[in-house]
């Protein structure tokens, strides 16, 4: 049973950072690409980063630069440190194994 858990979301001014933590079991981990998602209120969910079995990373236009995924497959977890943060990067963030497995996600909400 393959379960994947977000955390590290919450509130946070603009320009403020966050690292978001998904944590998996059930699975041989570091044979899957892992990505994250966001789904803004109203707006289709994006695919936001991924990181492939071999460490090679992509990021969306909206967030390179300010984003950075990680793996560590000893602990079996995959990380979105999310710095600069902006107003629009609002959204529930969640992460995804390969293409069949998703967690439920964390809340990001970017205010004043």
């Amino acid at each position: 049973q393959v379960q994947l858990v977000e955390s590290g979301g919450g509130l946070v001014q603009p320009g403020g950072s966050l690292r978001l933590s998904c944590a998996a079991s059930g699975s041989i981990f570091s044979i899957y690409n892992m990505h994250w998602y966001r789904q803004a209120p109203g707006k289709q969910r994006e695919l936001v980063a991924t990181i492939s079995s071999g460490g090679i990373t992509n990021y969306a236009d909206s967030v390179k630069g300010r984003f950075t995924i990680s793996r560590d497959n000893a602990k079996k977890t995959v990380y979105l440190q999310m710095n600069s943060l902006k107003v629009e990067d609002t959204a529930v963030y969640y992460c995804s194994q390969g293409i069949a497995y998703w967690g439920k996600g964390t809340l990001v909400t970017v205010a004043s």
